[in-house]
């Protein structure tokens, strides 16, 4: 990547050869091209919200910037950018959205996220922070910035405008004002499970922002709940686990179930923490923030049921799915088994029958599908 600051060599986490994808986008170019000719002081606190890979911190690592990012992957590629750039060890401070923020921010710069909910309540946790002196600057591409992005910040930080389109990428400025009545933070989101869905049902959902589905049940993992295999009880991974809502059924159906719910979203991971302990579950659960199953040992898992992603940010991709279901091969014993729900025009039965040589349909509608593979 090209900047002002020099041409670090930047890649996504984990890294692999055969992705196509960019470590950053025109809207990163634009930004810090921004900042440089528009010679924004960059000596006081500087703040860098949603940063996809570690792009904007790696560039502007000699001014001891802050990450706060809710990606595990995400943080784990800035610290190998960094270090691939030869940055000073320390020289970014790298939290996480459930963190808490500085006290004080006097320049924020803010990689609009895909979720606008995630967006508010990051801008609301942080708000408290500016002064009428923070630079405020926001970028992404023109696809990701809508009217309703821009009446976020207005509504929280203050005046809002946005830049012309360069490269389809457009910058957003806003002027803090401190006498603007703020709303309060609507996050995080808890509502009731609906009836007909199994052990949870009528159960208890916390969702924090940016968590797939917030304010509702998705159908996905609805058809999902009315299928689960039942009393497999041994080790149970909920992986991908979002709100946790399926890794809580389980442990509501078999409380000798040992559950391990595991995501990359830091938010995700806390929704699944607080749904587990609002519905009073008495079995035992971890919680992990991580890479899939990376660090799980080896033939050391009964079960895992996995409702894969298949969006990279704004890109389509089935990497993560593959990666999923690679991971859980490795990690189930043999006999131990992987359900997975998906779209049916995914065609994840293809998938596990190349890796597990076996994929057995358990239940589909017009929509979706729950497949059931068997490591051998």
């Amino acid at each position: 990547m090209t900047t002002p600051w020099g041409e670090p060599a930047l890649t996504r986490f984990p890294e692999d050869p055969r992705d196509r994808l960019r470590a950053w986008d025109a809207s990163d170019e634009y930004l810090l091209r921004y900042l440089a000719e528009e010679r924004v002081p960059l000596d006081g606190t500087v703040v860098v919200l949603g940063d996809r890979w570690g792009a904007l911190v790696t560039a502007l690592a000699a001014h001891r910037p802050v990450q706060i990012t809710d990606s595990y992957l995400a943080q784990e590629a800035t610290r190998a950018n960094l270090a691939r750039a030869g940055a000073e060890p320390g020289a970014v401070r790298l939290l996480t959205t459930q963190d808490p923020p500085p006290g004080r921010i006097d320049v924020l710069l803010v990689r609009v996220p895909k979720s606008l909910a995630l967006l508010e309540d990051q801008l609301l946790r942080l708000a408290p922070a500016v002064h009428p002196g923070t630079v405020v600057v926001g970028t992404g591409m023109v696809k990701e910035i809508h009217t309703s992005t821009l009446r976020l910040f207005e509504r929280i930080l203050g005046p809002t405008r946005t830049s012309l389109a360069e490269r389809k990428a457009r910058l957003i400025f806003c002027a803090p004002d401190p006498a603007l009545d703020r709303p309060a933070n609507p996050w995080p989101y808890v509502y009731t499970l609906p009836d007909g869905i199994g052990p949870a049902a009528h159960g208890t959902v916390v969702n924090h922002a940016g968590v797939f589905c917030a304010d509702r049940l998705d159908v996905g993992t609805r058809f999902f709940l009315g299928h689960l295999p039942e009393g497999r009880g041994g080790r149970v991974v909920d992986l991908g686990c979002g709100n946790g809502v399926v890794g809580t059924s389980v442990a509501l159906a078999d409380p000798g179930a040992e559950v391990l719910f595991v995501d990359e979203s830091f938010q995700a991971v806390a929704s699944a923490e607080a749904t587990y302990k609002a519905n009073g579950v008495p079995g035992q659960a971890e919680f992990r923030v991580g890479d899939g199953l990376a660090g799980v040992p080896s033939g050391s898992v009964d079960l895992v049921l996995n409702n894969p992603p298949f969006h990279s940010h704004q890109a389509t991709t089935d990497a993560t799915a593959w990666r999923m279901f690679t991971g859980a091969r490795r990690a189930l014993r043999p006999g131990g088994e992987l359900w997975v729900v998906g779209n049916r025009h995914l065609g994840y039965h293809v998938k596990l029958r190349k890796l597990f040589g076996n994929s057995r349909l358990v239940a589909s509608d017009p929509k979706f599908v729950v497949l059931k593979a068997v490591k051998r």
